[in-house]
């Protein structure tokens, strides 16, 4: 059974009104689904469902074929589509996704018979809007998206004419005319088969041009002849006759190619357009790929100006300019992860249980009960405040009309003073030290100002592991692999960390293959179990961190302190004197650590170093007060306090009460696993 009617219930690439565009792809998932068809979007009542409409998707938009119900309504709508009294076709659909004035989907939730109204053109009737950022506005309310499409009426059934009774005599009378050409339509047919194979062979201007259909042929012939009457014809407050419409529905009548001006021959020469011309300018326009470029051209030969009026200048794809920045998804996470404080001094207390004297002691009938021995040392971290500046003339404020350059530029300002709070959580800005740009780090200090970060952070905050990717090959890295496995024994921080690295770091781990060609982890997912992590993030700004494979981190160990009032917040100002307004986003806060080996900072060493692990530790005689120090390969033993270097053997005794601090460092061409495991301490009892 065929539907009672069809026709396209939405349209892609069809500016709307209001400026927004349905994008191909936005509806092309609704392809096979069926819909109800309703009366004028009314939803408050079973009543006005008038039957259904099966979606079809095609690349210019979803055509949809209707077939009324039974119902009253359904009867009446039938008659009215059929007397052509209702012809418009309009859709409700939720859920929509846009960016930049751009819908890229949604779903179709009805189609609707509408009555034309004052407007005929394509609108949407927006009825309730969510922003899910600041990119991309999700629309979850319901939206009534209005083309002016025309209803397509399917052919009805009719009784064939050859069941009609027939005089036999106009029977024969028929036979014997058709007999007549016989001979000559089969040779007619002949021609054109030959015709078609040797065009499919070698197809011919005219070829191309004939196998258009009207609608193109009127496209064609109306871009060429408006170009020439817009030269030619004087400025007129009357609107030209030669105009398209670009409305769905709207039929051009009239060929501006078969024109004249009937009593000056001039103007009749002038504005003529010969099909030899025509067959020029589209041979023209397959030679050079451009139809522009072929227009243009016959211009110039016919002393034609103002070609311009048939290209119009370029139109900007997005409402406002695109940012041309770093990849910044890793920012958001950064900011939003990290521990936040109403105060902007923060102090951390620590107590070192590790030392011998920290043990518990057994117990012996009369014997003296020794008092446990430990230190608690503290840091304090406080705020620094980091802005971002920008101006804007008046003049230019109000000539750019494209859109609202303030705003956009405002967004401008956030984004850029967020990535660098972030930036400087983990791993500083990266500015010298000199600079007077350069955001504060306190970095191994106990006390100070600024934002600390994790990088630079002190080793009993942050541990520091090195590694070595070695010749890059699947063996190294693999062995990379491990190191990283096992220096999570070193990690102290809450739960489950995150490792931020960078994207060639992760790019080298997922390409690893086994002897089989089979890559050893398939997935970031994958590989961020095989290292002990819930997550892997990539950060850009890393990558100027030659010497840093990543950070591993859970940043609720991290905490931001501001007080109130230091917030982020926004200040604008008119300097009456330069036309100028002046814009300043700014925030005062500090930020540290807080949690004693919460973080795992992991250094890439050279691919050409090796690996030792300082076992040989000294030994001491506290008796005598001598300290013994070995001798290890890639081993060199230092003076904590002074940094010289301590030579292998029996050191000079130690007087009673004195101390002497002793550091492993490696050698030239060596590296350690660590820095936690490289330092003692001696002392000989008073």
């Amino acid at each position: 059974m065929g539907a009672d009617f069809s026709g396209y219930v939405t349209r892609a690439d069809l500016k709307c009104t209001d400026g927004r565009t349905i994008k191909p792809e936005a509806f092309q998932h609704m392809d096979g689904q069926t819909v109800p068809l309703v009366w004028q979007h009314g939803h408050d009542s079973p009543d006005n469902v008038l039957g259904h409409v099966d979606l079809e998707a095609r690349p210019d938009g979803v055509y949809g074929y209707a077939y009324f119900n039974s119902t009253p309504q359904g009867k009446n709508a039938d008659i009215l589509v059929q007397h052509k009294d209702i012809t418009r076709l309009s859709i409700y659909a939720n859920g929509l996704v846009e960016k930049a004035k751009q819908v890229y989907h949604g779903f179709i939730r009805e189609v609707s018979l509408v009555l034309a109204g004052a407007n005929p053109g394509a609108f949407i009737d927006q009825v309730a809007v969510r922003h899910a950022d600041g990119s991309v506005d999700e629309i979850e309310g319901e939206a009534i998206i209005y083309t002016g499409l025309v209803i397509e009426h399917e052919d009805k059934p009719e009784q064939s004419k050859t069941d009609e009774t027939v005089p036999d005599d106009k029977v024969e009378d028929k036979s014997e005319e058709s007999t007549e050409d016989d001979t000559d339509k089969v040779e007619d047919s002949k021609t054109e088969e030959e015709a078609v194979e040797h065009s499919a062979e070698n197809p011919t201007v005219q070829e191309i041009y004939d196998s258009m259909n009207d609608a193109q042929k009127q496209v064609v012939q109306y871009m060429v002849g408006a170009a020439i009457e817009g030269a030619s014809s004087s400025h007129s407050d009357k609107k030209d006759e030669g105009d398209l419409e670009h409305k769905e529905g709207t039929e051009m009548t009239r060929n501006v190619f078969d024109q004249n001006d009937g009593g000056d021959t001039k103007t009749a020469e002038r504005r003529s357009l010969s099909h030899d011309d025509m067959k020029q300018i589209v041979q023209d326009a397959v030679n050079c790929g451009s139809l522009k470029a072929a227009v243009e051209g016959y211009a110039l030969k016919h002393n034609i100006d103002n070609i311009d009026v048939l290209f119009p200048d370029p139109k900007s794809v997005d409402a406002t300019p695109q940012f041309d920045s770093r990849r910044m998804a890793w920012v958001q996470g950064v900011i939003n992860g990290t521990r936040k404080t109403p105060f902007s001094r923060i102090k951390s207390l620590t107590a070192d249980i590790t030392m011998e004297e920290a043990r518990a002691k057994g117990y012996i009938k009369g014997n003296l009960k020794k008092e446990e021995f430990f230190s608690v040392s503290k840091r304090t971290t406080g705020p620094t405040t980091i802005y971002k500046k920008q101006k804007l003339d008046r003049d230019d404020i109000l000539d750019i009309t494209d859109f609202d350059v303030v705003a956009w530029m405002k967004g401008e300002m956030q984004l850029m003073l967020r990535e660098e709070v972030a930036r400087a959580i983990l791993i500083g800005d990266g500015r010298d030290v000199g600079d007077e740009d350069k955001v504060k780090d306190p970095m191994g200090a106990q006390d100070g100002l600024g934002i600390r970060s994790i990088l630079n952070d002190h080793e009993l905050y942050a541990a520091h592991i090195n590694v070595t990717k070695g010749d890059g090959s699947t063996t190294a890295l693999t062995k990379l692999m491990d190191e990283l496995v096992k220096a999570q024994r070193f990690y102290k921080g809450s739960g489950s960390p995150t490792l931020y690295t960078t994207l060639p770091n992760v790019t080298d781990l997922l390409l690893l293959r086994d002897s089989l060609g089979r890559r050893l982890y398939r997935t970031r997912a994958d590989l961020a179990a095989e290292m002990g992590v819930a997550d892997i993030v990539d950060v850009e700004v890393m990558e100027d961190e030659t010497d840093l494979f990543g950070i591993i981190v859970n940043l609720s160990d991290y905490t931001v302190g501001t007080d109130r009032g230091g917030e982020t917040t926004f200040f604008d100002f008119f300097d009456i004197d330069y036309n100028q307004y002046k814009y300043l986003y700014e925030g005062r806060a500090s930020g540290a650590l807080t949690k004693i080996r919460s973080a795992l900072v992991v250094h890439l060493e050279s691919s050409s170093d090796t690996l030792v692990d300082p076992i040989t530790e000294p030994t001491f005689v506290e008796s005598t007060g001598v300290v013994t120090i070995p001798t290890q390969t890639g081993v060199v033993y230092k003076n904590a306090d002074t940094s010289a270097t301590l030579t292998a053997g029996a050191q000079t005794a130690l007087a009673a009460g004195d101390t002497l601090n002793v550091i492993a460092v490696p050698a030239s061409g060596y590296y350690f696993e660590s820095d936690q495991q490289d330092q003692w301490s001696f002392t000989r009892p008073a």
